[in-house]
């Protein structure tokens, strides 16, 4: 009887125990995943389109040279202007106050400049007759010299007043049209502020925004140039300018590709299409399920071949292309990456291969 009662109270904790052992060994089974990936080379991008505007070559913000009170403002954007031509004025009462001011400065030295020369004569000559003496000449003449110090100081004062003066307007430096403008009548404008932008028409530029991989364009690189409202109408280009740092929300870069001879139809801001002319970047992508978003910072799982383990390497991402996207940093060419099931693993996770998956 006893034997039975202690057969009963051990069954249950044999059961326990071996229950505990399948699920250890279910455990260790899960260390070893089997994983999708691929080695990760750079591929060469031919016929590469970009979307960019006509934007000009040359263009200046123009601006007063003073604070003051804008009356006027005779251009508008889209407006032609002439070299000379007036396109803003402040009101200049300040300033012609100040002309005249010192316009009469000007004048009283010149007043005291003549008084003390006369002094100056008369006191040599009464020195000549005896009823002077040599320092009374001395002075005269020390105080003759700060009369002309002065006229000479008036003179400059005037000429300062006179060109601060052209200040209250704003003028064309060179023939062009007004892509902007900054300020309206009636508005106080603070010195530099940007009133007008008047750009060359003549010397244009197609400014496309480029993949931070695909911005390695050597200057030179040659482009065909296209209008998106007329894809027949063609222009050649080289690039001539890359910015050197990529935007931090885009990863783009600005590239400038100087165009040959654009015709009229070119006019800025046109939408265009510009074509790379031959295959001239690589870049490397991977499919978008590789990718691991992890506080804010993409990651890839890269494979350890000779451990069979796998590693957290984090990378930058490029604009999504289909169902892959570019890696920009981060990752060499040769590496073998997971592509699926991200989410799954662990750091030193123990990996095997599928089938055929060794290519």
């Amino acid at each position: 009887m006893n034997r039975r009662i202690s057969w009963l109270i051990c069954l249950p904790l044999g059961l326990l125990v071996l229950a505990s052992c399948q699920e250890k060994e279910e455990q260790a089974a899960e260390i070893v995943r089997p994983v999708l990936s691929q080695v990760v080379m750079p591929q060469r991008v031919s016929g590469v389109t970009f979307a960019g505007t006509v934007q000009p070559k040359v263009q200046t913000a123009l601006g007063f040279r003073v604070i003051g009170l804008m009356v006027a403002r005779d251009v508008d954007t889209g407006d032609t202007v002439t070299r000379g031509q007036t396109l803003a004025a402040i009101d200049p009462t300040t300033l012609e106050l100040a002309v005249s001011s010192a316009r009469a400065d000007l004048a009283s030295a010149e007043a005291t400049l003549a008084n003390t020369v006369s002094v100056e004569e008369r006191t040599r000559a009464l020195f000549k007759s005896g009823t002077q003496t040599q320092a009374a000449v001395e002075s005269a003449e020390q105080v003759t010299a700060a009369a002309q110090s002065a006229l000479v100081q008036a003179r400059t004062s005037l000429s300062k007043s006179e060109e601060q003066l052209s200040y209250a307007r704003i003028t064309a430096e060179f023939d062009g049209v007004v892509t902007t403008t900054g300020a309206e009548v009636g508005q106080v404008v603070s010195a530099g502020e940007t009133v007008v932008t008047v750009a060359r028409p003549d010397a244009r530029d197609a400014v496309v925004d480029v993949p931070d991989s695909s911005a390695l364009l050597p200057v030179g690189t040659p482009f065909t140039v296209s209008l998106q409202i007329n894809p027949s109408i063609t222009v050649p280009g080289k690039v001539r300018e890359i910015a050197p740092a990529a935007d931090a929300a885009t990863r783009t870069r600005r590239v400038k590709i100087a165009l040959d001879n654009p015709p009229a139809s070119f006019r800025l801001g046109t939408t265009i299409t510009a074509t790379l002319d031959a295959a001239v970047t690589e870049e490397i992508s991977v499919p978008q399920n590789a990718i691991l978003s992890r506080d804010g910072k993409s990651f890839v799982w890269v494979v350890d071949e000779t451990k069979e383990t796998v590693s957290a390497l984090e990378v930058s991402t490029g604009s999504p292309s289909g169902s892959s996207v570019i890696v920009t940093s981060g990752i060499e060419p040769g590496m073998r990456v997971v592509t699926a099931g991200v989410n799954r693993l662990k750091e030193g996770q123990k990996v095997i291969f599928a089938d055929g998956d060794r290519s």
